[in-house]
């Protein structure tokens, strides 16, 4: 099975490095000391978030750079953002009934982690400017569906596994990726609660066992029905529309032979019962005897 992009050494060192930053940016307020004052970094977020696009941005530049993307596989990840992005207004504040998810899963299978993490990054920073959700957390949500979506290409078996099977692996993926996608983009937001004004907040003083408890009744209070729903979705649409989707996107991977390798071939030399005839041509056209 042919894919769209692979990661490259450059790929892999700016994905980890943008994956390092991110673990630490959702990942700080657990890690911080009793001692520390969790919320005066506040007004340190918007620089953290420049930094994390910034490095999102050069994920991608190192990915394309690297895989030689050629203007089908360039069309084919337009057009499967447009649809992503497309897909997202349609349950947007609905009880998590968001399809773009399912979608996601399916173009990272097919099309493989390199894809998949740009093609997760993309869609969401499409539809963020679609729905006008523009703000300090889109680059989060860049980082955590580009995470989503690289999990997909990355599940085993690609090659072999197909029908039911693969679509039941596919379903158990989206759905526990779905409600780790909820958890992940609570911790963009929960760090910055007043402790003072609700006792599901971090607390600086207390340590790490007493904030994993308040961020987890945080979840379960605020997100888990948005999550399920979310879950349930991802499972119900790739279970009915994945097949003819999956089909659809191996077809066109085919057709476009993102990394079919280029090969120029001469002519065919008629040679004569006498040895005669012209020698094949080289790469360049011209007969290797000139």
């Amino acid at each position: 099975m042919t894919r769209a992009i692979r990661l490259g050494p450059r790929s892999v060192a700016a994905l980890a490095l943008v994956s390092a930053v991110g673990v630490a940016a959702f990942g700080w307020p657990f890690l911080a000391p009793p001692s520390a004052q969790v919320n005066a970094h506040a007004q340190d977020a918007p620089w953290l978030f420049a930094g994390v696009l910034v490095l999102l941005v050069a994920v991608v530049a190192a990915t394309i750079s690297e895989s030689g993307l050629g203007p089908k596989a360039v069309a084919m990840l337009g057009v499967l953002a447009a649809t992503g992005a497309a897909l997202r207004p349609l349950g947007a504040g609905t009880a998590g009934l968001e399809p773009m998810f399912f979608l996601m899963v399916l173009s990272g299978r097919v099309l493989g982690p390199g894809f998949g993490f740009v093609l997760g990054s993309v869609t969401m920073f499409a539809s963020a400017l679609l729905t006008g959700g523009v703000g300090p957390w889109m680059p989060f949500q860049m980082l955590s569906m580009g995470w989503f979506t690289m999990g997909a290409g990355l599940l085993p078996f690609p090659d072999r596994l197909r029908g039911r099977a693969e679509l039941a692996l596919l379903a158990a993926y989206g759905a526990l990726a779905a409600l780790a996608y909820g958890t992940i983009m609570n911790m963009a937001g929960w760090p910055f609660l007043d402790p003072d004004s609700t006792n599901l907040g971090p607390d600086p003083d207390a340590g790490l066992a007493t904030n994993l408890a308040r961020f987890t009744a945080y979840c379960l209070a605020t997100s888990l029905g948005w999550d399920t729903g979310r879950a349930i979705v991802t499972v119900l649409l790739t279970a009915t529309l994945g097949p003819p989707i999956l089909k659809a996107l191996r077809r066109a991977t085919r057709r476009a032979a993102f990394e079919a390798p280029v090969t120029f071939d001469g002519p065919a030399t008629k040679v004569t019962e006498h040895g005669g005839g012209a020698a094949p041509p080289d790469v360049s056209g011209r007969p290797q005897d000139q």
